[in-house]
């Protein structure tokens, strides 16, 4: 399935399944948009850059806005900003991020100067404080843990790897970086990311037109083409978690007719649920 679109800068999707839906972001432009299992869509406008967009426990959206951490309302209006991350600053941004399966959403930022390490990746918890993680970052994106949650994957994209990192799941720390999974500079840059509930990990490769899945251990096994080149996340929805959502945007690719269109595959394997904002 294809829904074309022109989304400048699609990004960040997950299913939510109390919703029966997807929701994804078009960054530059401030829109979060919504398509439920029918086909229906519904946009709103939060105001700002927002990096990405998770269900939230108590109702509604929790969201990564350029100034911060936001709750969003189910029936839509302005978002509440209730964490300032880097503010003040005006050389970078909150980018793509998730929730770990204890409902603390973590999101990242990044340079708009090309800065190699200026950005980090930050954890909001349920009671609505921010932690800094992992300093030294230049383009946070994606983000994902592992099915037994002992391993958190992140991808800083110049560096064109998948980090991996230890994991506590009780306490949300990481530790030292355990591993990277590299992505060949002809294969374009990774993006954003989804792990499967076998440990494979799916990541989307900007300028590479493809998302590539590596096994646990490192190895690539699955390539998957799309008619765009400017592939940027990917998430596995439907209620059995078996279709894997992709995103694109048309930022720098206008001329494909397809550019920003949002893609649904059946790649043969199911994803994990993804757990909602617990604040």
């Amino acid at each position: 399935m294809t829904v074309p679109a022109r989304t400048l800068l699609g990004e960040g999707p997950v299913w939510d399944a109390r919703r029966d839906e997807l929701v994804w972001v078009d960054i530059d432009r401030g829109l979060v948009h919504r398509r439920s299992a029918a086909g229906e869509e519904m946009s709103v406008d939060v105001g700002q850059p927002v990096g990405c967009a998770v269900p939230r426990a108590a109702g509604g959206l929790a969201l990564a806005l350029r100034d911060g951490f936001a709750l969003l309302a189910a029936d839509g209006g302005e978002p509440r900003l209730v964490a300032a991350v880097e503010h003040g600053r005006t050389d970078t941004r909150m980018n793509d991020g998730g929730c770990d399966n204890q409902g603390r959403f973590w999101a990242g930022t990044m340079s708009l100067a090309g800065d190699t390490r200026s950005a980090a990746l930050y954890r909001l918890d349920a009671d609505l404080t921010v932690t800094r993680v992992l300093p030294g970052v230049s383009i946070s994106n994606g983000l994902g843990w592992s099915p037994d949650d002992r391993l958190m994957y992140h991808v800083d994209t110049p560096r064109r790897r998948i980090d991996v990192y230890e994991f506590d799941a009780a306490g949300g720390t990481i530790g030292c970086r355990r591993a990277a999974i590299p992505v060949a500079s002809d294969e374009g840059r990774p993006d954003g990311l989804a792990v499967d509930a076998e440990g494979g990990v799916w990541v989307a490769l900007w300028g590479g037109g493809a998302v590539q899945r590596y096994t646990p251990e490192g190895q690539l096994d699955a390539h998957l083409e799309l008619p765009v080149s400017q592939v940027t996340s990917c998430c596995f929805g439907d209620p059995d978690l078996a279709t894997l959502y992709v995103t694109s945007a048309a930022l720098g690719a206008e001329h494909e007719p397809l550019a920003g269109s949002l893609f649904a595959r059946r790649p043969g394997v199911r994803g994990l649920s993804a757990t909602p904002f617990a604040g």
